[in-house]
C-alpha cells in the first residue's frame, strides 16, 4: 500500500484507514519527543532556539561537572610468584622440611603471558644453528676427466653429447650439486629473552619447575643419585646451576643417566627448557634469571634468593 501511494496511485478508503492510523501515531510520537526536549532544555537553563538542535551547544557554555565522590587511582604492582622449596639431599632426622619454605620469583620472568609463536621462532633458531651444513657434491666442472667433446655434434646418427662430466653419464657430475653453507639464522636478542621468559612461565604453569637451595651432591655413585631422583618423582629432569660451571659431583653422578642433564643458567636455551620434562633451578640460577631477564626489580624483601617460612 505504501508503494501505491509513493507511485501516485489512489487506494480505497477502507484500505487507507490503517495507513492513516500509523501516520497519526507517528505524528504523536514526534510531538511528544519534541515537547520533552523543550522541557528538558528549559530545566537545564538552555534557551530554546529555532536554529536547529545543535545550535544551543555552539552558543551556550556547558555547566561544570563535578564528581560527587573523589576517585583516586592506585598504580598496579605485580605480585611475586611463590614456589615451595625442594631439596636434593635426603632430610636428616630433626631437620626442618624443605617444603616448609617458599621462594619468591619475579612475575615478569616466571609469570609471562604464553606466546607459542615466540617459542616456535626460538626453537627454529636453535635447530638451524645445530645444522652442520657440510654436505657437498661435485658438479660437472669439478669431476675428474677431460673437457673434450666425446663425439662430433653431427654425422654419427647418435644423440649429441658433450664432455664426460655430463650429469647423465656414469661418473659425471651432479646437475644441482650441494655445496657447504651456513644454515644458521638470526633472531633479535629481545625476542630470545622473551622466549626464555615464556619457556620458564610455561614450566611454572605446568608445575614442572622446581627450586632447590643447592645442587651440591655429596657422593659420586650414579645408583644413589638415580634412586634419589626417583624418590622425588622427577622424570627427564634438567638441572640448572647458577654458577659458571656445574658441581663436579653432580656432573659425575649424572653423566651416565640418559634422562638427566646438567647445565648452567648462562648456557641454557629455550630448546632445552622445552625438551626436558622437569626443570630444577638452584637459588643462584633464580637470581641469575632475575638479573638478566627481569623487567623491574622486586623490593628488597621479595628478591628471588630470599627464602621465607610458610
Amino acid at each position: 500500500m505504501f508503494a501505491l501511494i509513493a507511485r501516485g496511485r489512489t487506494v480505497s478508503a477502507h484500505a487507507a484507514r490503517p495507513l492513516l492510523s500509523y501516520v497519526r501515531l507517528g505524528r504523536a510520537i514526534v510531538q511528544s519527543a519534541q515537547s520533552r526536549r523543550n522541557s528538558t532544555d528549559v530545566e537545564a537553563g538552555y534557551p530554546h532556539t529555532q536554529e536547529g538542535p545543535g545550535a544551543q551547544w555552539l552558543t551556550t557554555s556547558l555547566p561544570e561537572i563535578t564528581p560527587k565522590s573523589g576517585i583516586t587511582t592506585v598504580p598496579w604492582e605485580p605480585k611475586p610468584v611463590y614456589v615451595p622449596l625442594s631439596s636434593l639431599l635426603v632430610r636428616q632426622p630433626g631437620h626442618q622440611r624443605a617444603c616448609s619454605k617458599v621462594v619468591a620469583l619475579e612475575p615478569s620472568v616466571f609469570d609471562h603471558p604464553i606466546r607459542r609463536d615466540i617459542l616456535h621462532l626460538c626453537v627454529v633458531y636453535h635447530r638451524d644453528a645445530l645444522r652442520q651444513g657440510t654436505a657437498a657434491n661435485k658438479n660437472r666442472a669439478e669431476v675428474s676427466g677431460s673437457g673434450k667433446k666425446l663425439r662430433p655434434q653431427k654425422g654419427t646418427g647418435r644423440a649429441r653429447l658433450g664432455d664426460r662430466g655430463n650429469p647423465m653419464l656414469r661418473g659425471g657430475g651432479r646437475a644441482f650439486a650441494k655445496k657447504a653453507r651456513d644454515f644458521s639464522t638470526s633472531l633479535p636478542r629481545k625476542m630470545q629473552e622473551m622466549g626464555m621468559r615464556v619457556a620458564l612461565s610455561a614450566k611454572m604453569r605446568e608445575q614442572a619447575l622446581g627450586v632447590v637451595e643447592s645442587l651440591e651432591w655429596p657422593g659420586v655413585k650414579t645408583g644413589e643419585f638415580k634412586q634419589r631422583i626417583g624418590s622425588l618423582g622427577w622424570k627427564r629432569v634438567l638441572f640448572i646451576h647458577g654458577a659458571s660451571h656445574v658441581p663436579e659431583n653432580l656432573r659425575r653422578s649424572s653423566s651416565n643417566l640418559r634422562d638427566v642433564h646438567c647445565t648452567t643458567a648462562k648456557d641454557v636455551t629455550v630448546y632445552d627448557l622445552l625438551k626436558w620434562q622437569m626443570v630444577v633451578l638452584d637459588i643462584g640460577a633464580v637470581d641469575w634469571f632475575h638479573q638478566q631477564l627481569g623487567k623491574k626489580p622486586l623490593p628488597a624483601e621479595n628478591i628471588g634468593g630470599h627464602i621465607r617460612d610458610v
